[in-house]
């Protein structure tokens, strides 16, 4: 019987969840404990980093009445990114997390990306990735036009789980994928990009590989003096979590937001797409949407019902003949591939048929669609065309969204049997960062298995194709509109 055991912790947007698992990937314990998430001004998502720690402490008492101290290996961090902690030189918190979803900066980073010409772009990053209102450099920006006197006082600028390791060890590290859109293709910082913003150099933290030991837990912490690895970023640790390390290889993670990956050595520069800088013999054409579960949990809000409610609600509409909606889950802008902080959600095709289970198929739907455009971007800046797509996380928990997912996509959907693949990819970026595995690609092979397939509904190709369509002719057709809507 295995008695080594390593622990996975994710910072995300709602929570902090935390994950035992033994040193061959099976899960031993799981847990979750959500946290407030603040909205003070219209385009403004604030979180308290305080939270976080709290949270990571009780999940680390917890796991230590569940097992020795001796027997756990490592402990891996991931978490939410393009989320920014501004600190001064003792960890003191200057001002309240501002998260990935926050607008605010959007005017800064529109000026700031006018100056990057498109040979720069392809010289840093080999593709034309922009610069958007949840970039590093226009969050500094905004925060010395609008908040002087904090910026002033700021020693350093840091992602969450960044900030959570300097508070567990006294390191103060991060790794290069986590710093996409700063980092070039060599895994350093673009100098001449952060000298756009005065500052910006001194404020981010030294890079490590993210299988490196980034320190110790501190005394005083459960499991204390056990190493912690530098870790990666959700997205990357659910890229792992899935298996999806092998060339051509696509991956997709279901969470607040959607993620999509393809693993390909070959880039095609394509608008939107985030091309990873290659580590560990992988090359990632990435991107991030803005609102997956996010669409479901807004649902679920305004008709106070829950998601397993609304999963019942859509497989009922699926079965009748009556229209469905077309839904655009903007609510909150959009991000790849279209990087628009402005988008806002469209409802097209009610009537007085329309009723809640409509409507919740056309919120699945929507998201899908989404995917389905970045996914379609991804294609073309990789080269790769994948036969099927490994997945995971809490938001493909749903049967009825993932066989909506399936028809949208054409493609099968491979689920992961863990529930949160991000965690499984946190402990064993750990794993390897302790030796107990040797690379990346070794370790998740012996740690991710899948418990079910949905193959696509080959009758609905000629729907979802219409659909597809009329969902970037909406967008196209309202993307003016909202950002005159947010002008009033």
């Amino acid at each position: 019987m295995n008695n080594e055991y390593l622990i996975g912790i994710d910072v995300g947007t709602t929570s902090v969840k935390a994950g035992l698992f033994t040193t061959e990937g099976r899960a031993v314990e799981h847990i979750v404990f959500p946290y407030p998430t603040q909205y003070p001004a219209a385009t403004f998502v604030e979180q308290n980093p305080a939270d976080w720690m709290d949270a990571i402490r009780q999940a680390l008492d917890f796991f230590s009445t569940k097992v020795s101290h001796d027997s756990v290996r490592s402990i891996g961090l991931t978490s939410q990114v393009n989320s920014h902690v501004f600190c001064d030189c003792d960890a003191n918190v200057l001002h309240p997390s501002i998260v990935w979803k926050d607008g605010r900066a959007a005017n800064q980073a529109q000026a700031i990306d006018a100056t990057i010409e498109h040979e720069q772009r392809m010289q840093w990053w080999g593709a034309p990735m922009p610069i958007d209102a949840s970039h590093v450099l226009a969050r500094m920006k905004w925060m010395q036009e609008t908040q002087p006197e904090i910026w002033q006082k700021t020693q350093y600028v840091l992602l969450p789980k960044d900030y959570c390791i300097w508070q567990l060890t006294g390191e103060l590290t991060s790794d290069p994928w986590s710093n996409i859109g700063v980092v070039n293709n060599e895994l350093e910082y673009v100098q001449p990009l952060l000298s756009l913003v005065n500052g910006a150099s001194a404020a981010l933290p030294p890079l490590k590989d993210m299988t490196s030991v980034a320190g110790h837990i501190k005394s005083g912490i459960p499991f204390s003096g056990v190493p912690v690895a530098v870790g990666t970023m959700d997205a990357w640790a659910g890229v792992f979590g899935t298996d999806a390390t092998s060339q051509g290889e696509c991956m997709y993670l279901s969470g607040t937001s959607e993620v999509l990956g393809i693993v390909s050595e070959t880039v095609h520069p394509t608008p939107g797409v985030l091309v990873m800088p290659r580590s560990h013999d992988i090359t990632m054409h990435i991107g991030p949407t803005q609102s997956g579960g996010a669409s479901q949990l807004w649902f679920c809000r305004l008709f106070d019902i829950d998601p397993k409610q609304m999963s019942a609600m859509a497989s009922q509409s699926r079965i009748s003949k009556q229209s469905i909606p077309l839904f655009l889950p903007h609510t909150q802008g959009e991000r790849a591939p279209l990087w628009d902080s402005a988008a806002r959600g469209v409802f097209i095709g009610l009537d007085d048929s329309t009723d809640r289970a409509a409507m919740a198929q056309a919120v699945y739907e929507g998201v899908a669609c989404s995917a389905k455009w970045l996914l379609d971007s991804l294609r073309q800046s990789s080269g790769e065309q994948p036969s099927y797509i490994n997945v995971g996380g809490g938001g493909f928990r749903s049967d009825t969204w993932n066989q909506i997912r399936a028809d949208s996509l054409g493609l099968e959907l491979r689920r992961v049997a863990v529930t949160d693949p991000g965690l499984l990819g946190a402990a064993g970026i750990a794993s390897v960062a302790a030796g107990v595995h040797t690379t990346v690609q070794q370790a998740f092979e012996n740690l991710v298995r899948t418990d079910r397939h949905y193959e696509p509904d080959l009758t609905q190709t000629d729907r979802q194709a219409e659909r597809m369509a009329l969902f970037q002719d909406t967008y196209h057709a309202t993307a003016e509109l909202s950002h005159r809507w947010l002008q009033l």
